[in-house]
């Protein structure tokens, strides 16, 4: 039985609708979208194939045009902690590529996705020749690392509700997640494994901030009504829980 291709082995060029779909190609002037445009590719990864692993060497900066993705790593004792989920819009690994080194956790799809991939070394080009390119990095490590701080805060807390609220308020933010938009296309399947809860705890904590008026339950998936109601939420409550 032969082996199927891998996420590697998939890529091709992107099409003009992708292209569409990448938020920084507008930012750059036109010479620079005319030589950076026939490098970028773009693969199909299914669900739990790997588009990143720990210790591979950086290759690609990568982002997603369509599907979902999550960041994790694995503790010495085997236990998977998961970081945040990528939606559409989303570029991811810009730290590792800056420095040129390994990936200290991994990406895995949670469903059959489309991501595109820019070499790390004209990712650098881009660097040192646009100043539109510069800002949008800028932006993403600064919206990063706030994600990632209170990220930080809410995990040490063991509140099904909150630990919900946060992963839907870092999966609807407008900088690092442009493709999203009001509608999150994500199953309680899935949102179960960011939030590293079962599903019905799931289920139970977005009928919560269902009855606050924070979100709206679609089919196939979730409205976001009130997104800084959910950020304060996120950010009041792990406030009174020392």
């Amino acid at each position: 039985m032969s082996t199927p291709p891998s996420v590697y082995q998939r890529r091709r060029p992107p099409t003009p609708s992708e292209l569409t779909q990448i938020p920084w190609l507008a930012l750059l002037q036109a010479d620079e979208r005319a030589q950076i445009v026939p490098q970028l590719v773009v693969s199909d990864p299914q669900a739990g194939d790997y588009v990143c692993r720990v210790g591979r060497p950086v290759t690609y900066w990568f982002g997603v045009i369509s599907g979902l993705l999550k960041m994790s790593s694995d503790n010495e004792q085997g236990h998977t902690m998961t970081f945040t989920g990528v939606p559409p819009g989303g570029w991811f690994g810009e730290g590792t590529a800056l420095k040129r080194e390994s990936y200290r956790y991994n990406i895995q799809a949670l469903r059959a996705s489309v991501v595109a991939g820019l070499p790390v070394d004209t990712f650098h080009w881009l660097l040192d020749h646009s100043i539109g390119f510069n800002r949008f990095i800028m932006s993403q490590l600064n919206e990063r690392l706030g994600q990632f701080i209170a990220a930080r805060e809410v995990d040490r807390l063991n509140n099904p509700e909150i630990k919900v609220a946060r992963n839907l308020a870092a999966l609807f933010n407008p900088v690092l997640f442009s493709g999203v938009g009001e509608v999150l296309r994500i199953t309680q399947q899935e949102l179960a494994y960011l939030a590293g809860l079962s599903r019905q705890r799931v289920n139970e904590a977005l009928r919560v901030l269902e009855a606050q008026q924070l979100i709206r339950v679609e089919y196939g998936g979730l409205r976001i009504l009130n997104l800084d109601g959910l950020r304060q939420t996120v950010f009041k409550q792990s406030g009174d829980n020392p």
